[in-house]
């Protein structure tokens, strides 16, 4: 299978991109502190690391032989890693739609940034916040804003019980309280 007929935003040659794809005509919506990050991320990538390692592969092909030249082939790889990186993160960047979550300090209603606390029918607490795509963290309580929890929390407010579809069924989630982050 060729790369152009399995290409999206994630892919490149070895694999280092590992963000969900955008839906198709949707936004990549991220908060101030998720786009600051990436594009300090491509700031490193492009002024520091790279042309570190690009030092390295000039010395080792200079020293002939380059196919068991382990620091040529070695950087000849990172090199694409990096590049492959660096062309995920700047498509990720111009199609961010940056979103200050503290917009909706004090609202009791769920939007994008919003930490929410809900209660399952098994009496089971979670925490989540709502965030964009290039910022989940699952097991730390980050989610996307696609993801169907998200997606069955947004708009409803505390004291709402909304409904979540699972393989396993419908599940009932009660929303206990909602918070924004203050604005700086």
């Amino acid at each position: 299978m060729t790369n152009q007929a399995n290409s999206n935003d994630n892919d490149d040659e070895d694999g280092d991109n590992s963000a969900p794809p955008i839906p198709a005509g949707s936004k990549n919506y991220m908060t101030p502190q998720g786009h600051l990050r990436m594009k300090t991320e491509l700031l490193k990538l492009i002024d520091v690391e790279r042309p570190e390692v690009v030092q390295i592969v000039s010395w080792a092909a200079s020293n002939g032989d380059r196919s068991e030249n382990g620091d040529y082939i070695y950087g000849k790889r990172r090199l694409r890693q990096i590049d492959g990186r660096i062309r995920f993160l700047t498509k990720r960047l111009d199609l961010a739609e940056v979103v200050d979550p503290s917009i909706h300090h004090g609202s009791d209603q769920i939007f994008f940034g919003a930490t929410v606390r809900y209660e399952t029918q098994a009496g089971d607490e979670h925490t989540v916040t709502i965030l964009g795509i290039d910022e989940l963290d699952p097991l730390n309580g980050k989610i996307s804003w696609i993801s169907p929890v998200a997606r069955a929390l947004t708009k409803a407010r505390e004291g709402d019980t909304v409904i979540l579809k699972t393989p396993g069924g419908l599940e009932e989630l009660l929303i206990l309280e909602v918070s924004y982050p203050a604005p700086q």
